[in-house]
């Protein structure tokens, strides 16, 4: 591998390939449109890409941030990563303007399909876990991005075809729905997809790789190969997390990167467009600040997160073993429960004690029924919707101070 600190990033390459509509929609432009400029990124594996200065600091405050929150997220591991891992899917589905209330995602958590935003957000969420857990301190493999793929898009009602599919057509970003025509980006025809994708995760399993410089770099590429028809933007975030997953930056949690992104939605475009232009430095740049915003902010929701069975208990004053200590203890390891769910946890208890015990959680104000249903009805913990939105908020303030 290189070792020559003056080598560039190499930039992207252009084809022009044949192009005729297959199916006839749009403008007369776009029907008579017959050629295409495709990219094709460069093959990354054996690369050495040298950051500057002001790059490996900011990595390294980054990095260390991120350490730091996910040492106070050890030993609250089950809770706290899946509240991190759906504030990470939900800014990620915002960065595509997919965007749904916190209330209508906790509905989709619980089954309810009625908002589809809501529950292509918890898909997301299921995705970013798939490909956390498979990847784990081990080795990247395509059969995990084809996985993650296909929990994302499987109940898509537009790409549920295309699920967990390496695409074998040409795809674009941007310009005209119907063809290519003004498209800010075209990917690589389909026939080297497989040929770049190999490449890529050969350069996410090495360990040779500053930890934040290859998570930047190794998403920019995935969004260049571009390898399905639809959710490669939330699959490359995802990428990010389980890079920094099997490099051991994180053991118990996800740090909400994507929210800093969203909070510079612009710039993160932009740096996407150098880096095809031969230099990775701003998008570096950006998920450093981006992963440093995340975490300091992340200890914070950690600590109040943490501090909330406790509260309840000092509130309700539950007898030990209780019925009402079990829901504090449910509602806190799964903070979205359906009747079902509820009758679980508090198996061999009869159900009107312990609906009861909601009615007293309710008139506290620790949780809400958001169904609004008098059957199938839904319970969710109000202060852990309410920081999901707080953390995201809190993230994209820090984010927009530093334009």
């Amino acid at each position: 591998m290189s070792s020559d600190p003056s080598t560039k990033w190499p930039a992207h390459g252009v084809e022009p390939l044949p192009w005729l509509q297959q199916v006839r929609g749009g403008t007369r432009e776009d029907r008579m449109m017959r050629s295409v400029e495709a990219a094709i990124p460069p093959f990354i594996a054996e690369l050495d890409y040298q950051p500057s200065l002001e790059e490996m600091v900011a990595s390294e405050q980054a990095l260390l941030a991120v350490a730091q929150a996910d040492t106070d997220a050890e030993g609250h591991s089950a809770a706290l990563s899946r509240f991190m891992i759906r504030s990470e899917s939900a800014a990620s589905s915002k960065i595509e303007r997919i965007h749904a209330t916190a209330r209508d995602y906790a509905k989709a958590i619980a089954g309810n399909k009625g908002n589809t935003s809501a529950t292509s957000m918890v898909a997301a969420s299921r995705a970013l876990h798939e490909l956390i857990n498979t990847v784990g301190r081990g080795h990247f493999e395509i059969s995990y991005f084809i996985s993650a793929h296909h929990v994302l898009m499987v109940d898509d009602p537009d790409e549920a075809h295309y699920a967990g599919h390496i695409r074998d057509m040409q795809n674009w970003i941007g310009g005209s729905d119907h063809s290519p025509r003004g498209a800010l980006y075209v990917p690589p025809a389909p026939e080297r997809v497989e040929a770049l994708m190999d490449d890529l995760i050969a350069y996410l399993n090495r360990d040779d790789v500053p930890a934040l410089v290859q998570a930047s770099i190794g998403h920019a590429q995935f969004e260049s190969i571009h390898a399905f028809t639809d959710g490669n933007g939330r699959i490359g975030r995802a990428l990010v997390s389980a890079v920094l997953r099997r490099r051991g930056v994180t053991k118990n949690a996800v740090v909400p990167l994507a929210s800093g992104l969203l909070a510079r939605r612009d710039d993160y475009f932009a740096a996407l467009d150098s880096y095809r232009l031969g230099d990775p430095a701003p998008l570096i740049l950006l998920f450093a600040h981006s992963a440093r915003a995340a975490a300091t902010a992340s200890r914070d929701t950690i600590a109040r997160l943490e501090a909330m069975p406790e509260e309840w208990r000092q509130d309700l004053k539950p007898r030990a073993g209780s019925v009402a200590e079990t829901l504090i203890d449910a509602f806190f390891n799964h903070p979205v429960m359906s009747v079902h769910e509820i009758d679980t946890a508090t198996s061999g208890t009869s159900t009107s004690q312990a609906y009861r015990v909601i009615d007293r959680l309710v008139d506290a104000g620790f949780l809400e029924e958001i169904t609004g249903r008098k059957k199938d009805r839904v319970w969710a913990a109000s202060e852990v919707l309410a920081e999901l939105d707080d953390l995201d908020h809190r993230i994209q303030r820090v984010m927009q101070a530093e334009q």
